[in-house]
């Protein structure tokens, strides 16, 4: 008999095509939870493994997190037999003399995270965790929530979690301060740049966190808020012009762009399209939001997510604490049971009567100029051209936000060991050595631009060392220039897109001069040299395991050769394709390398002087 690890998703075998089979994804998503409830209810352990934050928060995370499901199915009307165990837990985790106690808050707090979704409870069905409470649970609950949310927020999407906090006070009867409900909607505004898009935070941050976090809760407060008719409106709007943009970080299976931090979070990214049903903003056809939304649960459903026992892993595509963040205990996956608000509405709903319509691909490519990406559709994925994203505190945030491509369908690989120069992946990066041992990638810009359909980067591996990276697409190519400065030698390896490895080295690779290639049954990769004047040589290489996203055994063709000290110029295609004629048509003709004076030209014509501009930290 052959192992199948997608056995262990709870979402295996579900057709999910109707709001019947959603229904049942959640109750089969939930019910592994069980065993693991304390004997209190006001605490969920999952595992031994820990984030930066306390045992207690990483608890409430396994009991709070899988309300952002429960309470939109119960709103709606759906049946879910434990709603006692979760008020016993809400009562005995807010009553301080309680030995689930969650403890005290005296600053910011993984706690206030965890409270947004129970503020989002009592403002749903308060017949169902407030009401039958006893006037003693009462009082702990208000004075909990309303202690809670005195202490300052993170300067990103958390402040949304206090409005969400203040939506159920409200619902329940409770007063408090609304002048730290009006502060953080006006500091949530300043997040705003322009055309749907926002930044989480004070950085030059424009990740999954703003269809996922801002938006979505912005939907569920212009849904829910009381006689705030202006600013509701304006998030109305805001997210309805967003919807052009984003679903172009969708690819026509349903796989999103795996980019940027807390991808464990996954399908937390069909969250957005469930945000519009829910707040009845059409931003798009309903037949497109609802398609968007049922084809990227399916595509999780063929994914080894979950443990076991039916528990999610930390992850992306299977389980893999490499790729995780400081803060992701084993409870956090369940923020992607967000997915699940439009349960909240009624089978009558448009969005559940819509019949599904397809994505809405082009061969053109897209700029996307507030998170400084071109998208390119190709076959079965979404590339992402990337330039200008800042991220320092996030692990393996060079990896996360500054690869020059990111995939849908690849994913993209993180390093296991910044010793191992010639153990590394590389995908989408170039990676520099000077002593042929440890390496540097790009991490920031100094500069970041964009014209037309063209990125543009400047950044520095080391204080001595200067690369100016042109980002060029040529779908389904897209091909790389890069000008290096430096005062000594180095050495360079630069990586095309990973795919799967097969077992018993099952793969063809064809390595070469300038040339590498890398093909399994399903899909190839391949990078090539189009630099003049410098010789690099072909390499495919089997990956470290478990650094890649989707798949925990990968290949990467690379271009190695050696850089002298002065200037020189590199210019790389790559591109990856499901295996078949089509692809191996498109490998018989690689693009020409573009015209360095004329992208420089192109750049002047903007009336922009790359050596001027900077970009900040902090905006």
């Amino acid at each position: 008999m052959t192992y199948d690890p997608s056995s262990a998703n709870p979402l295996a075998g579900n057709p999910l095509q109707t709001r019947a089979d959603v229904e049942k994804a959640l109750h089969d998503l939930f019910n592994p939870l069980l065993p693991f409830f304390s004997e209190g209810g006001a605490r969920v352990r999952l595992d031994g493994a820990a984030a930066h934050f306390d045992r207690i928060a990483a608890d409430i995370e396994g009991f709070a997190r899988p309300l952002w499901g429960l309470t939109p199915l119960a709103a709606g009307g759906g049946r879910f037999d434990h709603w006692t165990l979760y008020r016993e837990g809400l009562a005995n985790g807010m009553d301080p003399e309680h030995p689930e106690y969650w403890g005290e808050v005296s600053r910011t707090d993984q706690r206030m995270v965890e409270m947004a979704a129970i503020g989002f409870t009592l403002k749903m069905v308060p017949h169902l965790v407030w009401e039958p409470l006893p006037e003693r649970a009462k009082k702990n609950v208000a004075a909990y929530l309303k202690h809670i949310r005195r202490f300052d927020y993170a300067d990103n999407n958390w402040k949304f979690f206090r409005i969400l906090v203040d939506l159920g006070l409200e619902e329940i009867g409770v007063d408090f301060d609304r002048s730290l409900t009006d502060k953080y909607l006006e500091e949530l505004d300043g997040f705003y740049l322009g055309d749907g898009w926002y930044r989480d935070g004070n950085v030059r941050r424009i990740d999954h966190y703003i269809p996922f976090a801002m938006h979505f809760y912005g939907l569920i407060y212009a849904r829910l808020a009381k006689s705030d008719e202006e600013r509701t409106a304006r998030y109305r709007e805001r997210a309805e012009r967003f919807a052009r943009d984003i679903r172009h970080w969708y690819d026509e299976d349903g796989g999103a762009l795996a980019f940027g931090r807390s991808l464990t979070y996954r399908f937390a990214c069909a969250g957005i399209w469930g945000a519009y049903a829910f707040a009845d903003v059409e931003a798009l056809p309903w037949a497109e939001v609802k398609g968007q939304y049922m084809r990227h649960l399916r595509w999780w459903s063929k994914q080894p997510i979950a443990n076991r026992d039916g528990v999610l892993s930390v992850g992306y595509g299977y389980p893999n604490l490499l790729m995780s963040e400081s803060y992701n205990s084993a409870g956090s996956p369940y923020w992607a049971l967000k997915a699940f608000l439009p349960l909240a509405l009624p089978e009558s709903h448009p969005f559940w009567q819509a019949e599904e319509a397809p994505a809405v691909t082009t061969p053109e490519p897209v700029p996307l100029k507030h998170p400084g990406m071109v998208m390119m559709h190709t076959p079965g994925n979404v590339v992402a051209l990337s330039s200008g994203q800042q991220n320092y505190q996030m692990r393996f945030g060079a990896e996360k936000y500054a690869k020059f491509a990111y995939s849908s369908r690849y994913g993209f690989s993180v390093e296991a060991d910044e010793r191992a120069y010639a153990n590394a992946a590389f995908d989408g990066m170039i990676g520099f050595s000077d002593d042929g041992r440890h390496y540097r990638v790009r991490e920031s810009n100094e500069a970041a631009l964009i014209a037309g359909d063209t990125l543009y980067g400047k950044w520095k591996p080391w204080s001595d060392v200067t690369v100016e990276t042109w980002l060029v697409p040529a779908n389904p190519w897209h091909i790389r220039i890069h000008r290096i400065e430096t005062p000594r030698p180095l050495n360079a390896t630069e990586g095309g897109f990973v795919i799967a490895r097969a077992d018993l080295d099952a793969d063809t690779c064809e390595e070469g001069e300038g040339r590498a290639l890398a093909r399994s049954a399903t899909d190839i990769s391949a990078v090539l040299d189009l630099s003049s004047g410098v010789k690099r040589s072909g390499r495919a290489h089997r990956a470290l395991p478990n650094t890649n996203l989707i798949c925990a055994k990968t290949i990467v063709p690379q271009l190695l050769g050696d850089i002298s000290a002065g200037t020189t110029v590199l210019v790389t295609a790559a591109m990856a394709l499901p295996a078949g004629e089509a692809a191996e048509a498109v490998l018989a003709g690689a693009p020409p390398p573009p015209d360095l004076a004329a992208l420089e030209d192109l750049f002047a014509r903007e009336g922009i002087d790359v050596s001027a501009i900077q970009v900040p930290e902090r905006f």
